[in-house]
Order: C-alpha cells, then sequence, then structure tokens
C-alpha cells in the first residue's frame, strides 16, 4: 500500500482526546452523541476510531475546563471526575459532580484559598450560605452539599486531606412534603383525553410501573419482555441498581400500540429528534397539554405524580411495604414509608366509621362508648390497686 494515503475521519472529542483540537474548541457537554459504533473507511475497509459516548464528552469536557481554570485543587477534581467515570456513574450524575466541583473551588479561590489542603469546616459553611444567598431552594442546597462532601470524602481517601474535614458534618433539615397522587376520578377524567399512540404508551407505562421519568426515557425495545409484561431496568437512576417492573393489560396494549406505529430503526422506545431520546420537557409539555383540556392544570399534578399514583394505589390495595420498596426502586425503606403516612385506607375508614357511631350515637346511647373487654381488664387492675 506505498503511496496510499489512508484518511480517517475522528470525532471533534476523538480530536481532543489527540490533542489535534485547541482546548478552547472542544465541544460543550451539551452536545448529544449517537451511541458509539464502528465506522469504516469506505475506500480501504479499515476500521476508523470509535465515536465516544455522551459520557465521555461529558468527562472531557468537565476535565478540560477544570485544566485550564487553575483552580485550587483542579488536578485533583480532575482525578475525582475520572474515578466517577470509571465505576460507570451515570452521564447526569458525572455533569452534576462537575459542575459543583467548578462550583466549589471557585468559591474557595474567591475567598483566598489557594491550595486544596487549606480547607476548613468553616469553608463548607461559607459554601452554603453562599448557595442560601443566591436564593437556591433547600433541595438544590442539600444536593450541592451532597456533592461536596463526596468529593472531599475521594480526597480524604486519596490522603489530600484529613479524615477530620469529615466529622460533624453539615445536616440541612428539608420539610418533609407528602408525595402527590392523582385521585381516581382525576386520572380518568385525564385518560379519557389522551388519544395520541405514544402519548397514551408513555402516561400508562409510568403509571402502571412506577418508573421515574429518565428511567422510563433510557428504556430500549430489547428492555422489554412482552409476553411477560416486564421491562428489565439496567442501570436505577438514583440507586445504580438493575430491578424489573411489570405492567398491565391497558398498559400492554397501549404499548403494543405504539410499537406497530413507532420507527423500527429507532434504538429507544420514546424518542425525539436524530434519534435521541425523548426529553424530560418534550414529555411534560405533552400532560400538560392533556391536564389543560381536562380543566385539572390548576391541581399541580406532574410526571413524577404517576409514581405518586402509582405507589399509592397499591399500597391501598394491600401490598406489603417491601415490595412496593423493591418495585419503586427506593434504597431506603423510609423513602418509602411516606406514602404509607398519606395512603392507608384502612386507618382513613376506620375514623370515619368511628365518626358516624359518635354522630349515630348521640347522648341517648352510651353503650358504643364501652368495650367489654377493656372494662373486664380495667375493673381488675382496679381490684388489685385497691388490694394492696
Amino acid at each position: 500500500m506505498t503511496g496510499t494515503k489512508i484518511s480517517v475521519n475522528l470525532h471533534p472529542c476523538e480530536q481532543a482526546n489527540f490533542g489535534l483540537l485547541p482546548p478552547h474548541q472542544h465541544p460543550s457537554a451539551s452536545l448529544q452523541y449517537h451511541k458509539a459504533q464502528s465506522r469504516f473507511s469506505p475506500t480501504t475497509s479499515l476500521p476508523a476510531v470509535r465515536e465516544p459516548t455522551e459520557k465521555r464528552c461529558v468527562l472531557n469536557h468537565f476535565s478540560s475546563r477544570l485544566l485550564k481554570s487553575g483552580l485550587p485543587g483542579a488536578e485533583h477534581a480532575v482525578d475525582y471526575l475520572q474515578h466517577k467515570y470509571r465505576n460507570n456513574l451515570a452521564t447526569s450524575t458525572i455533569k452534576q459532580s462537575g459542575c459543583v466541583v467548578i462550583s466549589f473551588l471557585s468559591f474557595l479561590m474567591k475567598g483566598g484559598i489557594n491550595s486544596i489542603e487549606e480547607i476548613s469546616r468553616q469553608n463548607i459553611y461559607a459554601y452554603i450560605e453562599n448557595d442560601q444567598d443566591r436564593g437556591l431552594k433547600i433541595g438544590g442546597i442539600k444536593t450541592n452539599l451532597q456533592s461536596v462532601y463526596a468529593f472531599l470524602r475521594f480526597l480524604v481517601k486519596q490522603g489530600i486531606l484529613t479524615p477530620e474535614i469529615l466529622d460533624k458534618k453539615i445536616q440541612l433539615k428539608l420539610p418533609e412534603l407528602l408525595p402527590k397522587a392523582i385521585p381516581s376520578e382525576d386520572l380518568k377524567a385525564l385518560l379519557v383525553l389522551v388519544s395520541n399512540v405514544r402519548d397514551l404508551a408513555m402516561i400508562l407505562l409510568l403509571l402502571r410501573t412506577g418508573m421515574r421519568i429518565g428511567e422510563l426515557f433510557n428504556v430500549k425495545v430489547s428492555d422489554i419482555i412482552l409476553p411477560e409484561r416486564k421491562i428489565l431496568i439496567y442501570l436505577g437512576e438514583k440507586n445504580y441498581q438493575g430491578r424489573v417492573v411489570h405492567f398491565t393489560e391497558d398498559a400492554e396494549r397501549a404499548l403494543r400500540n405504539w410499537m406497530k406505529e413507532r420507527d423500527v430503526n429507532r434504538e429507544y422506545l420514546f424518542y425525539g429528534y436524530a434519534n435521541k431520546k425523548l426529553g424530560y420537557h418534550a414529555a411534560r409539555k405533552v400532560l400538560r397539554k392533556y391536564l389543560t383540556q381536562a380543566g385539572l392544570v390548576h391541581k399541580g399534578y406532574s410526571l413524577h405524580s404517576l409514581r405518586h399514583t402509582f405507589a399509592t394505589d397499591l399500597l391501598n390495595a394491600g401490598l406489603r411495604l417491601e415490595v412496593l420498596q423493591q418495585l419503586l426502586g427506593h434504597r431506603s425503606i423510609e423513602i418509602t414509608m411516606r406514602y404509607a403516612r398519606m395512603s392507608d385506607t384502612t386507618r382513613e375508614s376506620e375514623y370515619f366509621k368511628a365518626m358516624r357511631t359518635i354522630e349515630q350515637g348521640g347522648q341517648d346511647n352510651e353503650t358504643y362508648r364501652i368495650n367489654s373487654e377493656l372494662q373486664t381488664v380495667f375493673e381488675k387492675k382496679k381490684f388489685i390497686r385497691s388490694h394492696r
């Protein structure tokens, strides 16, 4: 092949990796790329470099920003993000960690910290107060704090910081909000309006499986086992554990109808443009459209309300709490117990039953106030006390 020039096109991310692209031209992490696949030169049939995954591009983006930043501890932050990448954490996790680490290190530098070893507990307090001053909601502040501590734990394990930095960690208490489920009458009014085949399949799968929105949008056709009415989730969105979810006959009908219409060349079950996954904002607009048509938009229902409804309905039907925990993919049963506090129909029915008895009995009938078995116990205890 002397004299033959072989030309192989490299993706911008790969150009950056091989030093062929100036740092300032590094692609943004917001770019979405197709699944990694081999490409071949039409003239030589030689395999070219694999196209990088979105996760790799996100890692490269934040690593490039950190190395150019001059921030204290930037090289350790790059090691930290690479550690997350090697442990196969989600792309969104790496992206969120990168944003928080850059924010935290920038705050330290503005405060006069020139070396990562100078970090103290007071610096962490000041960072949290700065987030509060910026008007961040308590949930976002707590998430940022957790990311900061995850970074600090990595530095401690690497021997860069002493373990004392993790002593008496700052705790932020979130207001405990009960999940918002959709009552059956509102749900019926909503579903009767969903005429689009794709929209109905999406809404019913969220409602009947209890999947998180991000988990559903990550489902590929190959993850669905239709004859057994179940879907395999290989990586939980929050607990990073795989699980199986099941769906009902009405969801199966809707899914089969969508499978007949969808583009068979698309990898994901629900897709947007250019073979990308359907995005949250697009799905949110879909639900909001039907809520508006049903006159329910003012009630504040969201896509996540479908997951809450799934959990609440199953508990009301008698499903054991530990089983629901597995179906929802909760790491801790304490999270699942939030649904138990709002969906105990036994407690509700017993309350109204007792109140009806009180209302009907009035002052003329006192017999309902006395439990004969309890009365026997009380009399026995009274007798014992009086003879001591």
